[in-house]
């Protein structure tokens, strides 16, 4: 299939895939039953998920280890809207708290336009992957870092850039920070999609990036496939587990298999 995309390498995109796939870690690693049980889960809440939600224990159970695994995921998926600037042109990606702890930092002796009217030479990027993921503390630090560098360097502007927006947008950022209203016409809220456009000249790449993003995770995750399909054990464990109790039917012996994963030195239980 031909590769469309100018501002990056279909070779370079693979890669950039196959690292964040890595980053996951040990939350591609199987769950048996001792895994799924670490933090001690909530067997009310799992009786409630599955009969509310009409699920077998089949599903309930999956969509368990599902959340477990997915608690961690967004620092994965954070790595991979950031790190990908690598392979832009004019882009640098710092390393983890190196050079100001900005995430990047885009150069362009041409000029970089603000849609004040303003042009200025280089911007520092904050990028979240959710608009509504800082609390006020974070977002005061922020804003106070970014009046920082403006005080430093007067020919930069700097944004904070959200990967889910609530729109398409880039706009000035308009904070609380200690009960005040905050703004500067340098200190931009901008969408991941105008980012994109801004950085690439292409107003669409990262509608672009998105249509090939399916296909080129399939390709990755086929090719290391032994390595990142795990076989979870977890309903088979629960099952040999609900064959020590007879209470008249496998659905409610599994019940109890669950129940005494939290409550086995509950009384009642521990009898």
């Amino acid at each position: 299939m031909p590769w469309d995309l100018n501002f990056i390498s279909e070779e370079n995109f693979k890669d950039h895939v196959r690292a964040t796939i890595q980053k996951y870690g040990d939350k591609l690693e199987s769950f048996n039953l001792k895994r799924f049980n670490k933090n001690i889960i909530d067997p009310i809440k799992l009786i409630f998920d599955k009969t509310v939600y009409r699920a077998t224990w089949d599903e309930t159970i999956s969509n368990e280890i599902f959340r477990q695994r997915d608690k961690s995921n967004n620092n994965d998926i954070g790595y991979f809207h950031q790190r990908i600037f690598q392979y832009f042109a004019n882009c640098h990606v710092p390393a983890n708290g190196e050079e100001g702890g900005w995430d990047v930092i885009y150069t362009n002796e041409a000029g970089i336009p603000i849609p004040d009217g303003t042009t200025v030479h280089t911007v520092y990027v904050e990028m979240k992957n959710k608009h509504n993921t800082m609390n006020s503390s974070a977002t005061g630090k922020t804003f106070i870092k970014m009046q920082n560098q403006l005080l430093h360097d007067d020919d930069c502007a700097c944004f904070l850039v959200e990967a889910i927006a609530k729109r398409s947008q880039n706009i000035k950022w308009r904070p609380a920070v200690d009960g005040e209203n905050m703004e500067h016409r340098l200190i931009r809220r901008v969408s991941l999609d105008q980012f994109y456009a801004l950085v690439t000249g292409e107003e669409d790449a990262f509608y672009q990036i998105c249509m090939v993003l399916p296909r080129v995770i399939q390709e990755v995750a086929d090719d290391a496939a032994a390595n990142i399909i795990p076989h979870d054990t977890v309903m088979e464990e629960l099952r040999a587990l609900a064959s020590n109790y007879d209470m008249g039917s496998q659905d409610l012996s599994i019940a109890m298999a669950i129940y005494m994963l939290g409550f086995s030195t509950y009384a009642g239980f521990a009898e």
